[in-house]
């Protein structure tokens, strides 16, 4: 009985040297994975906790950021707005415009017609010189048929250029005007004023008023000293 218990007690000890890992897990202090470093209360702490305190902290800052700005934006907005325009002094000036533009318009058309004919009727002014040279010539004979033919033919053109509203500058005895005036010469005369017109070379015409053709003419210097 005593050898069966000696047999029997090398085999307990035998598996406690087979397992040696089992007793240091358990009672082993240098282990130190088995001892387990108690958390700091910052650790166990929750992080949802600390964002949630984050994003409550942002929003006021960035909502005093905006207040701000828009109260530094404030002024200069109401600076900037335009007010609002006088639509009704807009209206009568475009309105006054446009009667000013009509008026000039009609205007423009209407000297357009009055002067569209200056051209041919300059170019008939020199028959008219003839014809009237011709009856200057004539002298004494004006009861001639011949002579009177002319004059109807000079009166009919000069009726012609009076319904045109040419009419003609008379220009004898008159201080020169080099605004209608063309002086060809000077000659004293004891007759005829200093500056004035002595002698008609051509006659002037004037077409509605404005000059068609200056007079040629022959200007006084007065007494000759």
């Amino acid at each position: 009985m005593n050898d069966e218990k000696n047999k029997e007690e090398p085999v307990e000890n035998v598996d406690r040297q087979e397992n040696p890992e089992s007793s240091e897990s358990q009672g082993n202090p240098e282990n130190p994975e088995s001892q387990e470093n108690p958390a700091s209360p910052e650790s166990q702490e929750d992080p949802a906790n600390q964002e949630n305190k984050e994003s409550s902290e942002k929003p006021e800052n960035s909502e005093n950021q905006e207040t701000s700005g828009e109260q530094e934006e404030g002024p200069a907005e109401a600076e900037a707005a335009p007010s609002e325009p006088d639509w009704k002094n807009m209206y009568a000036r475009m309105r006054a415009d446009f009667e000013n533009f009509r008026k000039r318009t009609d205007r423009d058309r209407a000297d357009l017609a009055k002067f569209a004919a200056a051209d041919v009727l300059k170019d008939v002014l020199p028959t008219v010189d003839d014809l009237a040279r011709a009856l200057d010539g004539a002298g004494d004979r004006k009861d001639d048929p011949f002579v009177a033919g002319v004059q109807l033919v000079y009166d009919g053109l000069v009726k012609m250029l009076a319904d045109h509203g040419a009419t003609p500058l008379d220009a004898m005895g008159e201080p020169f005007d080099a605004n209608y005036h063309e002086a060809l010469a000077t000659l004293p005369s004891p007759d005829v004023p200093e500056g004035s017109v002595m002698n008609e070379v051509k006659r002037g015409w004037l077409l509605h008023g404005k000059l068609l053709r200056a007079a040629q003419v022959v200007v006084s210097s007065g007494v000759q000293k």
